[in-house]
């Protein structure tokens, strides 16, 4: 089996990096440009049976805890739009996109991939921004308007990737602080990559 392990950073997998002996391993960079760019040019190069996207990210509800790890059904990118007069509306609303074009369902990017969870990880769904901020009044109008468990910077742009090119594919993120909390002190990065790196290694032994 083909599989290919995608993150941002080296740091989210090492532990994984270090033992890897049946994975292609891709780091892309931070941001929807840089994996895009290396997602895309690495599909195009060859053919994987499975494609694994492993990150941490923040969550904007207390229902998950710090540490724990989830998969992504359905990613979006949410500052994707048009700001006007203080309010946001996506290019979706704005009629510059149907909601239901490919490679979108409903304005998101959803996996289909149901069945490869074998470790009974929960399925939440996440948004992708261009900026982390720790700002109230825009935390508040994402959740409001995605209704969204988890904050990444690179998750929609892997789904796009991959649903684009057909291949089946798996986000799976790691809970390593809550939206808006900018005290690195109460992030929880050490105990979440290990977690991440613990789930990533069971997962891949499953198959």
């Amino acid at each position: 089996m083909n599989i290919l392990i995608v993150a941002a950073t080296e740091l989210e997998i090492s532990p994984f990096m270090k033992t890897n002996k049946k994975a292609d391993i891709l780091i892309t960079g931070i941001g929807v440009p840089a994996t895009v760019f290396h997602l895309a040019k690495n599909l195009m190069k060859k053919k994987y049976d499975l494609v694994i996207q492993a990150g941490i990210g923040g969550t904007f509800t207390d229902s998950l805890n710090l540490g724990e790890v989830v998969l992504i059904k359905k990613d979006t990118f949410a500052d994707l739009g048009i700001s006007e007069k203080g309010n946001f509306k996506t290019l979706f609303e704005e009629n510059f996109i149907k909601k239901n074009d490919f490679p979108y369902q409903d304005g998101w990017l959803v996996n289909h991939t149901i069945g490869l969870d074998k470790n009974t990880l929960p399925w939440v769904n996440s948004v992708t921004v261009n900026t982390i901020t720790d700002n109230p009044i825009q935390i508040k109008n994402i959740q409001q308007q995605f209704s969204a468990q988890v904050e990444s910077m690179e998750g929609a742009a892997f789904h796009y990737v991959c649903i684009e090119q057909k291949t089946i594919f798996l986000q799976m993120r790691s809970i390593s602080n809550i939206v808006g909390e900018r005290d690195k002190t109460k992030w929880k990065i050490e105990n979440s990559i290990e977690n991440l790196n613990i789930e990533l290694f069971k997962f891949i032994k499953s198959l």
